[in-house]
């Protein structure tokens, strides 16, 4: 059995998580997907047991901007987010695409006049704006992305490869029946705690990293679920 690294002497031992129900990063087929995995591990290393909300995303984000002890995940790390939080670890790299019908996927210039769903609070819509698209339809889920996208309410969704790929399973939609586009854009998803988070929890949390890293059991977690 892993030991703790120390004890905490910040706000982490009174910490809770907030999420979402990502397919498949954080929860797979009613399964705990990588992430959660991944996050459960390094608290585990940490010697804190945290519950875990499950709620839509911009409330997630409200949460861990305004609740004390907060630790949300997969949060993606943007200029305009660094101040608001507190960035604990980094857990994966996140790949950004366009989905479409087959047939209805354009070049990348030509998509920026579309109706493009995408999930609401997410780091997409800064990306998007960033790139010059201009027609963006926020939806409250995952699954009401693809809903827009399928109901003919949206020409396009735009999200992470592999959430997008297990929502169109999910669905009952085969992947032969859309297309996507290559990355649009590569980031960062962090582990990230509310603004009381101290150095000294950055510091258990990043040791507890090293410690995975250092005995395969990381590369092992993101393998087994696909995510390198």
């Amino acid at each position: 059995m892993t030991s703790p690294i120390g004890a905490f002497a910040g706000v982490a031992r009174k910490m809770q998580l907030v999420t979402s129900h990502l397919p498949s990063l954080v929860h797979e087929s009613g399964q705990p997907g990588g992430l959660q995995e991944l996050v459960a591990e390094l608290c585990k290393r940490a010697g804190v047991a945290p519950a875990t909300q499950f709620v839509p995303w911009r409330r997630a984000q409200f949460l861990a901007t305004t609740m004390p002890a907060t630790a949300i995940y997969p949060l993606t790390r943007l200029p305009e987010r660094e101040a608001q939080y507190r960035w604990l670890v980094p857990l994966f790299e996140e790949n950004y695409v366009l989905l479409a019908v087959r047939g209805k996927l354009l070049p990348i210039e030509q998509m920026k006049d579309k109706r493009i769903a995408l999930l609401r609070g997410a780091a997409q819509a800064a990306i998007l704006k960033e790139l010059g698209f201009k027609h963006l339809v926020e939806a409250s889920s995952i699954d009401e992305v693809h809903r827009f996208l399928l109901g003919g309410m949206a020409d396009a969704a735009f999200g992470e490869r592999r959430i997008i790929s297990a929502s169109l399973k999910g669905h009952g939609s085969g992947e032969r029946d859309f297309e996507t586009s290559v990355p649009i854009r590569t980031t960062t998803a962090w582990l990230a705690g509310s603004p009381d988070f101290d150095d000294t929890d950055i510091a258990k949390f990043q040791r507890a990293l090293e410690s995975m890293r250092a005995d395969g059991t990381l590369r092992r977690i993101l393998a087994r679920h696909k995510l390198i």
